[in-house]
């Protein structure tokens, strides 16, 4: 595993550690998003980070400076700023290309570090990652992103001499640049790396068939980074899952049974949030949790109604969504932090805004009642209805379904336990050897 990209061992906390934040807005580009709400956010992605902010500087520029980003003038101001702040770390609201972070961090001197957007969030993700697949995960996406960044790291660097220096006039010289085996290696690592999730992911559809075996529905939770998504799953399971006010505090999916008001179980998960510009090679990295989502029965799209981006966080998220298999999966917003709404009267509001919608709050529980009762309603739309005769012997497939289904009478008989109810499609598929000819009989 990499090491922390931004953590510097001689570097101890204070002054070391202060950061400057630098954005870039395009004229003529609408965005619901102002310069200062990005600042805002990449804040917080760098006191995740464990850095303090020291101070912000932004800039209106019809087209990114191909050289520095910023360009020349803002480059010096920003320099100006570093001295004046003793801050070391100039962080961008933007994925830099290879060439204009070199320029970038030329141009600032020696000791500042640029970090850019994406660089941010992947050590924010080296942090959280816990599981062995989110580390190959981390650790995949960080070798990509640093392999067209490598003659940048090694400029200065002399090359190695092939060989003995023997052989023909003309022929000899240096041998194999460091860059050049430093891109082998890098190369051979992203292979290794997609190689190990491969089979990781074999495991993780072995468990999906024996969960769906099980007929037990999957219920989804995604939502924007720091929504509420942990502490709804603690709140409705008392999963125990480390909740922090920071971004991306959850990186590993975690799972727990749920019990429905109708007696039905399920499993509910949680995934990692999502993010405006968040990378495509990241997005791909954590192909696990998307596919989670795509296997789920329900998705339950968590909003931070208190957030004044409220709506655009949505975009985010469903523009991530679009990309997955889930159109026609059951979709319910769940509008979360009520408790920090100013004002009560917007709860109604919020509670009648999209068809499948509740306004709850995880933190005191408020809503949460309503949120399972529609959670039931959806998954019940994917039941299909059966009658059976269930051997006394089988009693524990007449548990199972009282657990995943609905029962509408139950009856027994000579030949068993009669049974006349709602159950998810996966569970019929077990018991159909047990399903009666003619439904009601």
């Amino acid at each position: 595993m990499q090491k922390d990209l931004i953590t510097n061992e001689s570097a101890g906390p204070g002054l070391a550690d202060r950061a400057i934040l630098v954005g870039v807005e395009l004229k003529g580009k609408k965005s619901a998003w102002t310069i200062q709400d990005s600042l805002d956010e990449l804040g917080r992605l760098a006191v995740t980070a464990g850095l303090t902010v020291a101070g912000s500087m932004s800039q209106k520029l019809t087209h990114p400076d191909p050289g520095t980003w910023i360009g020349s003038g803002k480059v010096l101001e920003l320099k100006e700023l570093l001295a004046a702040e003793d801050a070391r770390y100039v962080l961008l609201d933007d994925e830099l290309s290879p060439g204009q972070q070199r320029k970038l961090e030329e141009g600032l001197g020696e000791g500042v570090r640029v970090i850019d957007r994406t660089r941010l969030i992947l050590d924010i993700f080296g942090q959280h990652a816990l599981s062995r697949e989110g580390k190959l995960q981390v650790e995949l996406a960080h070798h990509q992103y640093l392999l067209p960044r490598l003659a940048g790291m090694r400029a200065g660097l002399a090359q190695q001499v092939g060989g003995t220096g023997a052989g023909p006039v003309g022929l000899r010289g240096p041998g194999e640049t460091q860059l050049e085996m430093d891109r082998r290696q890098a190369r051979r690592r992203i292979t290794a790396l997609r190689r190990e999730l491969e089979q990781l992911r074999g495991q993780r559809s072995r468990h999906r068939e024996r969960r769906e075996s099980s007929g037990l529905p999957v219920i989804a939770l995604v939502g924007y980074t720091n929504a509420g998504k942990s502490s709804l799953l603690n709140a409705l399971t008392g999963a125990g899952v480390l909740v922090q006010a920071k971004l991306f505090a959850t990186l590993d999916p975690t799972t727990r049974r749920l019990k429905l008001p109708g007696g039905r179980e399920a499993l509910i998960t949680d995934t990692v949030g999502f993010i405006r510009k968040l990378p495509h090679h990241l997005i791909a990295a954590f192909r696990a949790t998307l596919e989670g989502i795509e296997e789920a029965s329900l998705v339950v799209h968590i909003v931070d109604s208190s957030h004044p981006r409220a709506a655009e966080q949505i975009a985010a998220v469903d523009g991530v969504l679009s990309g997955i298999k889930i159109a026609s999966t059951p979709r319910l917003i769940a509008w979360n932090k009520i408790d920090l709404l100013p004002d009560q009267s917007a709860i109604g509001v919020l509670g009648a805004a999209h068809e499948h919608a509740c306004a709850i709050s995880a933190k005191t529980g408020e809503g949460l009642d309503g949120l399972l009762v529609k959670m039931e309603e959806l998954l019940g739309e994917g039941l299909v209805d059966v009658s059976l005769v269930i051997p006394y012997n089988r009693y524990d497939l007449v548990q199972m379904v009282y657990e995943h289904g609905s029962t509408v009478s139950k009856e027994d008989t000579a030949g068993g336990v009669r049974l006349r109810a709602s159950i998810p499609a996966a569970l019929s598929w077990k018991l159909a050897e047990f399903v009666t000819k003619e439904p009601g009989a």
